[in-house]
């Protein structure tokens, strides 16, 4: 039975019916290389195999383990800060007589991140020291004296008031959105909240209209709180997609169980369109060339904040869900998982976040693409960012090295051979362009456009999208939702 993924699922992740079906290759078979030409950059890649029987516990006697995690967590161990059972009770009555910190929607999907391992080493909001190397570093240097990628700060504001409340106390306790019980923040610091130097220092702009910073920063306090963080409950959304909410720890395993000896993971915020498809096939096609036997893709769409004129979770959950339904992807060799992380738009600066996160969850290889994180310029009719610095940026920064960064090949509609190719710049007349933020902006015009969608290796259009978006046609607090679309022999987009 095939890996079918529904929106509708309303089970654990846990219970998710993964195909191992064509999975055969047997342990003894694996012959892993180092490879001195990797496709961008990396240091030499860890070997696969391995003797240490702890790596795997399915490891038959006298075959070799499979270690498919192939690259360590950031500071050498995986993060979980969530409360085991049998301390919970203790726990939350231990919260409830604490000083309150109200958080965010924003503010929970960091403490979501946190918890989870995905900021590993980070065990809680940044104190002080920390923020200052996130901010002017870029990276945070750990007890050994080795240095781990941080690019963006993750800190918890707080107002003169909550200040005022939390007096003395070194711990406080802290409220979800709903009034709710999250956790615990213990030997706290609390520090001036530099918004001006924090903003220019991450965005290299305090141009107004930058949504993360309108969102989340703005309307912050004045303080910020460090301390060490501890989570009563595993951190659930209750929207019909937590079970694609996959920790680290929980990638690692599945990847382990998949026999992976590589891993490459490709993020977005839009829907999957045929050109995305076109790559991460070739993707794997290219890893199986370098010797590889089984490469996994990490479809990771980013699933926290994103700004109101993107496409929202929800839809291109299911949207996501039909492309491997439809075998544009191949569902055996596909895991898609939700990355909960709140988008700063933050370019070259937050895409090392990107990667560094992707790290912590076992991923070896990272596709980027252009202008990575980007957003055109909030008052100017540019790009905020050079579309290249992203990718340039990844293959230099600290505490990426061990990472093999694969960049965006340029694929667009070629209308000589009717299908989606790699852009070939000697007859750039025949190829069509259409990326994301164009059709967002010709739907929300509501301009016609012929839209190239993820469809079969043959060139024809599919219906993959509509089905996944039919009935979704509506506005909500300036909010856009992909329109209803028609197909003919064209696809048009009208709201």
């Amino acid at each position: 039975m095939s890996l079918t993924i529904k929106l509708h699922v309303t089970t654990s992740y846990l219970n998710l019916n993964l195909n191992t079906s064509k999975n055969t290759t047997k342990v003894a078979n694996f012959k892993v290389k180092l490879r001195t030409k990797p496709i961008y950059h990396c240091d030499p890649l860890h070997s696969v195999v391995s003797n240490n029987s702890a790596m795997h516990a399915s490891a038959q006697p006298g075959q070799p383990a499979i270690r498919s995690s192939l690259i360590d967590p950031d500071g050498g161990a995986l993060v979980d800060l969530v409360v085991p059972e049998g301390k919970k009770a203790s726990k939350a009555l231990e919260a409830e007589s604490l000083p309150k910190v109200n958080l965010t929607k924003v503010d929970l999907e960091w403490v979501h991140v946190i918890s989870e391992g995905w900021a590993s080493p980070l065990r809680g909001f940044m104190r002080e020291d920390q923020y200052l190397q996130s901010l002017h570093f870029n990276s945070l240097r750990t007890q050994d004296g080795s240095v781990v990628n941080m690019s963006l700060p993750i800190v918890l504001a707080i107002d003169d008031e909550t200040k005022e409340r939390i007096g003395s106390s070194p711990n406080v306790g802290l409220l979800g959105p709903n009034g709710d019980l999250i956790g615990i923040l213990s030997s706290i610091e609390i520090y001036k909240h530099n918004k001006e130097e924090r903003i220019a220092r991450t965005w290299g702009s305090t141009a107004p209209g930058l949504p993360y910073v309108e969102e989340a920063i703005t309307p912050a306090g004045n303080w910020l709180i460090g301390g060490d963080l501890e989570v009563l409950e595993h951190i659930k959304y209750n929207d019909g997609l937590d079970h694609y909410r996959l920790s680290p720890q929980q990638l690692r395993k599945e990847f382990d169980r998949r026999q992976a000896d590589a891993v490459f993971a490709f993020q977005l915020r839009n829907p999957v369109h045929n050109g995305h498809a076109l790559l991460m096939n070739d993707t794997r096609r290219r890893l199986l060339e370098m010797g590889y036997k089984n490469p996994i893709l990490l479809l990771h769409p980013l699933g926290g904040f994103t700004k109101p004129d993107d496409v929202p979770l929800d839809v291109r959950m299911e949207q996501h869900s039909k492309v491997l339904e439809d075998g544009v992807l191949d569902p055996e060799t596909t895991i898609v998982g939700i990355f909960p992380s709140p988008m700063h738009y933050a370019g070259p600066t937050e895409v090392q976040w990107h990667a560094k996160a992707r790290i912590n969850a076992g991923a070896n290889f990272y596709i980027v693409g252009r202008d990575p994180a980007g957003m055109g310029h909030p008052t100017e009719k540019r790009d905020l960012y050079d579309p290249d610095h992203g990718k340039k940026v990844l293959s230099m920064a600290p505490g990426l090295e061990k990472l093999n960064i694969l960049p965006f090949r340029v694929a667009a509609y070629d209308n000589v051979e009717k299908k989606m190719a790699f852009f070939d710049p000697s007859r750039a007349k025949d190829f069509l362009f259409i990326s994301g933020t164009k059709m967002r902006a010709f739907a929300k015009s509501g301009k016609t456009l012929l839209m190239v969608l993820c469809v079969p290796g043959d060139g024809r259009f599919s219906s993959t999208i509509m089905r996944a978006c039919k009935q979704k046609r509506h506005h909500s607090n300036k909010r856009f939702f992909l329109p209803r679309y028609q197909i003919n022999d064209k696809i048009n987009t009208r709201v």
